[in-house]
């Protein structure tokens, strides 16, 4: 079945037809997200769109798969979403206790630190995905990025949003910030310990001396978390503030290190 074909049966499924072959078909969906054939959400000419399909193919999955014990040595678990596996033909370095399940894609190159990665997710080639992050729904990073520890992206199914969050390519997120409500952080971006953006959080830039249209961190943008004062002054409000834009010291500081990265 060609998938425009299957991006159809899947959308009646969701709609409420009875169909006999409705397991068979949310599988056939699900393995093609976990091949990284087909994914949430896509650049399409230079914007990015959701895949609504696929994000419904992922919800379905839980309807029509049954709990099954699961089991690494004396740790189970008990649950319908299968782990990735065969992550030496993957080419992903996958240190021990990190999870992906079952319909996430991790490309060539990536590392896994003991982090958690969540169906319907993608990682990028050469993306580090740090201790105790976690890559929530349906999120989409992208190449060469560093996620770092206790990072949390934000996922798509519960509470139910419109889009993932979607980090591009080559951005720099620094330790135990989150990302939530379908915000993109553009290519490059560089946010410093302890950001955190949703898709409501104001953003200022200090180089443009305004406030910027939330739920979109600027490309090459490096970001501080800091506050704005209210128009009364009686109170603040927390924000993200652009101190700069990336320069040839901020590359240098946020370098990635290959020799983590060879060998894979």
């Amino acid at each position: 079945m060609d998938i425009q074909t299957l991006a159809a049966r899947v959308d009646e499924i969701w709609a409420g037809e009875e169909a006999a072959d409705a397991r068979e078909l949310v599988k056939q969906a699900l393995d093609l997200l976990n091949s990284g054939a087909i994914r949430v959400a896509e650049r399409v000419g230079g914007e990015w769109t959701v895949n609504e399909w696929v994000k419904k193919a992922v919800l379905l999955h839980f309807r029509y798969s049954d709990n099954r014990e699961m089991t690494a040595g004396p740790i189970e678990w008990f649950d319908k979403v299968a782990l990735k596996t065969n992550w030496r033909e993957a080419k992903v370095r996958s240190v021990p206790t990190a999870i992906a399940r079952y319909g996430s894609f991790i490309e060539e190159g990536a590392v896994l630190m003991p982090c958690y990665i969540n169906i319907g997710a993608r990682v990028g080639a050469g993306t580090m995905i740090d201790t105790w992050s976690t890559v929530g729904s349906c999120a989409q990073v992208g190449k060469n990025c560093h996620i770092s520890g206790g990072v949390g992206i934000g996922g798509v199914l519960e509470p139910l949003q419109a889009s993932p969050v979607i980090i591009e390519d080559d951005v720099f997120f620094g330790a135990r910030g989150e990302a939530a409500e379908g915000v993109i952080i553009e290519e490059g971006a560089v946010l410093a310990m302890g950001c955190y953006v949703a898709g409501s959080t104001k953003i200022y830039s200090v180089p443009e001396g305004r406030e910027l249209p939330p739920g979109r961190i600027p490309a090459r943008s490096v970001c501080v978390p800091g506050a704005l004062a209210s128009r009364d002054g009686s109170h603040q409000t927390y924000a993200i503030i652009i101190k700069k834009y990336r320069d040839e010291r901020t590359d240098a500081r946020t370098a990635l290190t290959s020799i983590l990265r060879e060998g894979i």
